[in-house]
Formats: structure tokens, sequence, C-alpha cells
């Protein structure tokens, strides 16, 4: 199936995001309210998550294995990331717009993050793990990726309770249409 890249760009740039529905089918989705990580002082984790840092346990990478991240995020009981999401993903990093921020542990996969990219947005679409902590620790490790690098906004589209323990906040569509088209007039690299 073709599929028109740089239209699926334009709705990620306007605040849209594909999911799958029950039947697999694809749809594009919006939300009066959008969850947000912060990327200053806000930004939060449990004490035993920084005992894990110091541990030095997980390496990470970013773009090593991108289909097992995919796959990884994909792989639940219930899901939005259908064969044809998949994808889509998998064209948007062949395009240079969708990334993996993985951790390791050897040479095996921790756990990941995966998301796009547009401007200085990083537009979190889901994350897994396979080794209890490694999703925790790309978190926090692509925060600090996400600053060095002058990031505006990390979008994680819904809040849930993991989320609100790294100070996951909510804010309207209104305002999030405005830092979205503030995020879309720099140049931030992931890389």
């Amino acid at each position: 199936m073709e599929y028109d890249i740089a239209a699926i760009v334009r709705g990620y740039a306007q605040g849209y995001f594909l999911m799958a529905d029950d039947n697999k089918g694809l749809g594009w989705y919006s939300s009066r309210d959008r969850t947000l990580i912060p990327l200053d002082e806000r930004f939060r984790y449990p004490r035993s998550l920084q005992r894990v840092l110091n541990q030095e346990r997980f390496t990470l990478s970013i773009n090593r294995d991108f289909p097992s991240v995919v796959a990884g995020c994909a792989h639940r009981e219930t899901t939005w990331i259908s064969p044809e999401l998949q994808e889509i993903y998998y064209l948007l990093y062949q395009n240079g717009y969708a990334y993996s921020f993985e951790t390791w542990q050897g040479d095996q996969l921790a756990g990941g993050i995966l998301g796009i990219v547009i401007g200085g947005a990083f537009i979190g679409e889901s994350m897994f793990y396979h080794i209890p902590e490694g999703s925790k620790v790309a978190m926090v490790k692509l925060v600090e990726r996400l600053r060095q690098n002058q990031f505006l906004l990390f979008d994680a589209q819904m809040m849930n309770p993991h989320l609100a323990r790294f100070g996951a906040y909510g804010i309207k569509d209104e305002e999030y249409q405005s830092l979205l088209k503030e995020a879309r007039q720099r140049r931030c690299f992931l890389v």
C-alpha cells in the first residue's frame, strides 16, 4: 500500500495522531486535553529509579533496533498499533521522522520509547520494556537528550498513572496548538 508520508507528517504537525480502532482500521484522532512530559524542573522520578541510574545497568542507543521497539510497543493485549500503523512508523523512520530511544542490557533490548520528531516537538507514541526499569531509564535519558538539544515539547498524548509519576501534566488543546506551532519553527535533532 502507498502512503503519503508528507500528509502523515502534516497531520502530526497539526496535533493529530494515528490509531487503529477495534477493527484494525486506521483513523486520525485529536484530544481536547493533551499530556506533556515536562522538560524543565517539573520533571521528576522516584528515588528508586535514581539508584538504578547510578548502577549504570543499561546502555542507551537511538534507532539501533527500530523494528523491535515498534514490535515491543505493539505487543500487548489491546493495542492501537496495528500492522498497518507499524508499517507507517517504519516509513516515517526511513524518512527521518520516527525514532526509537532504546535501553539495552548487554545485547538484550531492555525497553524503549517510540516517537515522532517534528521541529522541536517529540511526539511520544508508545513505550515498552522487556527488563524491569528499561522504559523508565529510557524516559529519564530521553528527557535529558531533549533538553540538551533544545526541544520545546514532549507530547505524551494521554495521561496515565505511569506518566504522572514523571510529572506529566495536562494542557488544553488551544495551549497545545500554540506550543506545537512554536515547536515547528525549531530545528532540533535527537541524534
